[in-house]
């Protein structure tokens, strides 16, 4: 099996995912404790409340026979007919409102993922190449205390003190380069001009680094472990014996090879991303899709948690496919196991 038919079969494969997550977020809307119909109507009992309540069940497909139901909800779902929100934006569809909050998230999670990529496994490489040293044990001492820091609180104690910075830190965090508050959303209309930039930056990097912090500490320690199993390789061993330069051992046969391991933990990140960014967006004020996820869950705005629960089943599915595209590229072993 080629290198393309390995990742084909991969690609394939990821169908039968999501129809699986689809059929679920159906049965959890058909089936589920909560009646969306009665959260979208709310507790009156009046005439006028049940004759709306009968036509929202009506509008929701909820009346129809069950399989019939679920054949037309899998063809709304596979063409993006996502529905529409009852509660917070009663009649708009569930694709505009990602368009209007889905690039905050998606600015919000370029970052949490970059800083642990180029802060982490920098780190941990460094850490690797120089084991049992004062430096690696710093280094992999900081990877534990960072990466056992919940989400959560870090984020408020980081908005506290950003909050108070002036007073704490000695300069002031809203001032500093560009004109911002701690806590809301990112203003991407400008993005374009080196002023938008760094203030649309500015205003999420304090998320971005609450929620790429585990993903920090643990590519940090994956990383030093990687480096060590590979400089203890044969080949490795081959390649000095031959003479190859230290610049060229570490970059053409320690990095790569290093690097492998890591790819899923780089790609799990989006486990990361769709579950702390509820938590994030919501404690700095980004109205991002998290913060919608979390607003329409509080509301029972449940048609739009069952889009949104989709979107993100969609999202991991695009994760896993990246994950085996990275392989692929990475290591050219695989597709030819076996053979």
């Amino acid at each position: 099996m080629s290198r393309l038919q390995y990742f084909l079969k991969r690609l394939a494969l990821s169908v039968p995912v999501l129809f699986f997550g689809a059929t679920l977020t159906f049965v959890i809307f058909r089936f589920g404790p909560i009646d969306p119909a009665a959260a979208i109507v709310g507790e009156a009992a009046t005439e006028a409340s049940r004759a709306e309540y009968q036509r929202i069940r009506v509008q929701l497909g909820l009346e129809q026979p069950v399989l019939e139901h679920y054949q037309q909800f899998m063809v709304d779902f596979f063409t993006l007919n996502l529905g529409q929100s009852w509660v917070l934006a009663p009649g708009t569809d569930v694709v505009d409102l990602l368009l209007i909050y889905g690039p905050r998230t998606a600015w919000l999670a370029f970052w949490a993922v970059l800083i642990p990529i180029f802060v982490g496994i920098p780190m941990g490489v460094y850490a690797g190449l120089r084991s049992n040293t004062m430096t690696d044990y710093s280094l992999s001492l900081f990877g534990i205390v960072w990466r056992a820091m919940p989400n959560f609180w870090l984020a408020i104690i980081l908005l506290a003190v950003l909050s108070q910075s002036d007073a704490l830190i000695g300069f002031d965090w809203n001032a500093f380069l560009v004109e911002t508050s701690v806590t809301g959303t990112p203003d991407l209309s400008n993005i374009t001009s080196p002023a938008g930039f760094a203030a649309a930056t500015k205003q999420v990097l304090p998320a971005a680094i609450v929620l790429g912090s585990a993903s920090m500490g643990s590519e940090l320690r994956i990383a030093r472990t990687a480096v060590l199993e590979t400089i203890n390789s044969n080949y490795v061993e081959t390649a000095k014996a031959n003479g190859v330069s230290e610049r060229s051992l570490v970059w053409k046969h320690i990095l790569r090879n290093s690097m492998i391991p890591l790819v899923p933990t780089i790609t799990n990140e989006a486990f990361l991303l769709i579950g702390g960014s509820v938590i994030v967006e919501v404690v700095f004020g980004i109205n991002g899709i998290g913060w919608l996820f979390f607003q329409a869950a509080i509301n029972g705005d449940l048609p739009l948690v069952v889009a949104l629960v989709f979107v993100f089943i969609v999202v991991v599915v695009i994760m896993n496919i990246v994950q085996d595209l990275l392989y692929v590229l990475i290591d050219p072993r695989v597709g030819y196991e076996g053979r």
